[in-house]
């Protein structure tokens, strides 16, 4: 049984509130993937220069090490924009379930426009677009509509947690 998930994607597809929300909905531990990333991270973000896979690699496997953690399940929010870095947590954790908001660009920028005080620049949206490879179809993944509400998009993620 899985007893983990990711809730992945770019920065504004609402990867904080639904993981926080399915935690919440589950009974498990909510890893907040913010967290996870070395103080170089955010500084580079912070100055708008994105990560690359050398500097992600870190904080990949701080989220593989904070979902493994949790006897009980878990639930982090966490770019894991490439194969690659899905593969590495993955590797560490498991049974791992991806579950990825999809949002138009308008959208993901308007969101980000919203969030004050947050280290992630809009200006950095284009280039994690650029980045993410959606998962394959190998992939235990959902893609679900980032504008359903919270609520449903928990409905849908605890539906591909427990097929009926």
């Amino acid at each position: 049984m899985t007893r983990a998930v990711v809730v992945m994607g770019v920065a504004g597809c609402g990867k904080s509130t639904l993981g926080r929300a399915l935690a919440q909905h589950l009974g498990w531990s909510f890893v907040e993937g913010d967290l996870c990333h070395p103080p170089e991270n955010v500084a580079r973000m912070t100055a708008g220069v994105p990560l690359d896979d050398e500097a992600r690699q870190p904080f990949l496997r701080n989220v593989a090490t904070a979902l493994i953690a949790s006897r009980q399940g878990a639930v982090a929010s966490c770019s894991a924009l490439k194969r690659d870095y899905r593969d590495l947590i993955r590797q560490q954790v498991g049974d791992v379930l991806f579950a990825l908001p999809h949002l138009s660009r308008a959208d993901l920028e308007r969101r980000m426009s919203q969030r004050p005080g947050h280290f992630m620049p809009t200006s950095l949206l284009d280039s994690q677009l650029a980045t993410l490879e959606p998962p394959d179809t190998d992939e235990r993944a959902l893609i679900i509509d980032g504008n359903l509400p919270v609520a449903e998009q928990v409905r849908q993620i605890e539906a591909a947690l427990h097929p009926s």
